[in-house]
């Protein structure tokens, strides 16, 4: 062979040689490489399960993530309400008003077990008018129940039980007595639905006040009052006892009316909590983007 044939192969080989080095430097990176830093949650999925699909409410079915605690909270307080509140089995789906499953199942991590007429009534906003509701109602603090429509009128459930119900005729509405008191769970839930027939975010934006981030606790909201609007609430929180950092879980109902239901946090597939430090505006959920100033506090 003549010496450029040889140095011609010699350079060849050199080529292979370099790019095979570079090929396996790719595939498996030195030890000492830098991998992008994980989130707390992505960290948390990896230690622990969150969900235990033996659970049968919010407390029971979802574990905090490492090393953050649930706040304390009093009992028979709003919070351990919903902390306590039933949930459906694992893995079950969400079911609208008119009985079919939603066509979207793969959002949310658990439905709560609470009533939903065969009515197109009970959407966002309502469901959480009704867990509001609920909790006054099994506490028997029924002055403490009262929504105000769209309109502006407050259809107070103490007024609904003296016997009294609602006329509207168009955007007039008032009290009139129909002479029959009702203090059933059966004249609470037609309460319940006049209630939703009528208000909705934009009311309840308007018996809500802003808070910051920092100072979020169960019930809170995040909300965007317009028709259609939508909103979702906290139900539960948790902290990390090290740095403070919060953690709160989302439900929400939706349109067309379905069952109240945890959401999963698009940010990471196997933990359903969503972190004060990870937060950026716009929020985003599942189904809906929240502007900054959209988090607030019912009065109710």
């Amino acid at each position: 062979m003549s010496l450029g044939k040889k140095i011609i192969t010699f350079i060849i080989i050199f080529l292979l040689i370099v790019l095979g080095i570079f090929v396996l430097m790719k595939r498996y990176p030195a030890e000492n490489n830098e991998y992008p830093e994980k989130t707390v949650s992505e960290n948390n999925a990896e230690k622990q399960d969150i969900i235990n699909p033996q659970g049968n409410n919010v407390i029971t079915r979802f574990n905090t993530p490492d090393g953050y605690k649930r706040t304390d909270e009093e009992a028979g307080s709003f919070a351990d309400f919903v902390r306590n509140y039933a949930l459906y089995p694992d893995n079950s789906k969400v079911y609208l008003y008119d009985g079919n499953p939603k066509s979207v199942q793969d959002i949310h991590t658990a439905v709560f077990k609470m009533n939903l007429s065969n009515r197109d009534l009970q959407q966002c906003a309502d469901s959480v008018m009704r867990m509001y509701a609920e909790y006054y109602w099994n506490t028997q603090q029924y002055d403490k129940i009262g929504f105000h429509f769209v309109s502006g009128f407050l259809c107070s459930y103490d007024k609904w039980r003296e016997g009294y119900v609602v006329k509207v005729d168009g955007n007039n509405v008032e009290w009139v007595n129909s002479g029959n008191t009702d203090t059933s769970w059966e004249g609470f839930e037609k309460y319940l639905e006049t209630v939703f027939a009528y208000a909705g975010t934009i009311s309840m934006e308007k018996e809500s006040e802003p808070i910051g981030i920092d100072d979020i606790r169960i019930g809170d909201i995040f909300i965007k009052g317009a028709s259609p609007g939508h909103v979702v609430m906290i139900a539960d929180v948790c902290v990390n006892e090290e740095n403070g950092d919060k953690g709160f879980l989302l439900a929400q109902g939706y349109m067309p009316a379905q069952q109240f239901h945890i959401l999963k946090n698009p940010a990471h597939d196997d933990d359903p909590w969503y972190y004060v430090s990870e937060m950026t505006w716009p929020f985003r959920t599942p189904e809906y983007t929240f502007s900054e100033g959209s988090l607030r506090r019912p009065v109710y």
